[in-house]
């Protein structure tokens, strides 16, 4: 009952401002809620105008409150990045209306729908996506560079997160959970021993870049998706979390989303005029495992208190032992865990 009223309550609020979104719409049909977004709801719908019919997304807050609400701009911030993002030629879909009180529908905004393959598990193994896969490390490199090239000057407010601050600030959320994991702690020594310093110019970080918040087509990148942890910082961050291992879902051969090599990410960044710290770039990887191992505790916290019941936190919770996996594996070579 409390979906199907969600459902309506969705319907009706995008039929209220249909005429807004699009020249001469009308009815709005086929609304659906899609599957994933962990943390922000994502609904597809269309809109009939006349003898066109116009795809759209609805991105939309979830109930998240606590940790997990901690390090996200906002999503009227996001929406105004992804404007920000396409006006510097970085491939996001077009934001159409960022929601208002009046449109009861709480937080969020509207954009387009851009047809193409999100599923990080398809992308790494569909057969049709074989050519997109040999040069879409190279564009997932050149976006990326981009990205850290805007203007820090007119965007909205964002959090600083350099090496040290991201790192306290993991420890605070771990600790917070109370469930010891020796790993995690090997962890954040080695972290605080080989700490980069702090930019002296801090760049837009996405905070999320990585093998499931794209969209892909034959051929290859066609969005950047989820702007949601977007902050200023060390550009190698993104650089570091593109490679971790649970981005290349299940083909770990290859550390760039499991479609390419770093070598193919490194090129493409470059050839954007995009500058590698190769030292920065693998202290934010081990930074990255461990946050998604942090994040995995935080879903599991939150569906243990009763704040989100939904089945798909408690899964997620189970994947902080991967995350201690992969940190050994980054660790334990160099002799220093």
């Amino acid at each position: 009952m409390l979906v199907r009223d969600e459902s309506k309550r969705v319907v009706d609020g995008l039929q209220a401002f249909a005429a807004t979104l699009v020249p001469g719409g009308a009815a709005v049909r086929d609304v659906r809620r899609l599957s994933g977004g962990a943390s922000q709801q994502t609904w597809a719908f269309e809109v009939d105008a006349g003898a066109q019919t116009w795809p759209l997304i609805l991105r939309r807050a979830a109930d998240a409150t606590g940790e997990r609400a901690m390090g996200s701009a906002g999503l009227a911030a996001e929406a105004q990045l992804i404007e920000v993002a396409r006006a510097g030629g970085v491939p996001v879909p077009g934001v159409r209306h960022v929601l208002r009180a009046s449109d009861g529908l709480g937080d969020g905004f509207i954009m387009d729908r851009i047809e193409g393959e999100t599923l990080g598990r398809r992308i790494v193994r569909e057969a049709r996506l074989t050519d997109a896969r040999h040069v879409l490390a190279y564009q997932c490199g050149a976006a990326l560079a981009r990205i850290h090239r805007l203007p820090v000057n007119g965007l909205p407010p964002l959090r600083r997160a350099d090496a040290c601050a991201e790192l306290d600030f993991q420890i605070e959320i771990h600790r917070g959970h109370g469930t010891p994991r020796p790993v995690f702690e090997i962890a954040f020594q080695w972290l605080r021993a080989h700490a980069p310093a702090d930019m002296d110019m801090p760049a837009l970080v996405h905070g999320d870049y990585r093998n499931g918040n794209l969209i892909v087509g034959e051929e290859g990148l066609r969005a950047v998706l989820d702007w949601e942890l977007a902050h200023l910082g060390d550009p190698m961050e993104d650089l570091g979390w593109m490679c971790v291992r649970s981005w290349r879902f299940g083909n770990g051969q290859l550390p760039v989303g499991g479609f390419g090599t770093r070598e193919q990410l490194l090129e493409g960044y470059a050839s954007e005029g995009g500058v590698v710290d190769v030292d920065r770039v693998r202290w934010w990887e081990v930074m990255g495992s461990l946050k998604w191992g942090v994040i995995c505790g935080t879903m599991l916290q939150a569906w243990r208190s009763g704040r989100e019941r939904d089945v798909e936190k408690a899964v997620i919770g189970r994947r902080a032992s991967e995350a201690e996996s992969d940190l050994l594996a980054l660790l334990a070579p160099e002799g220093e865990a």
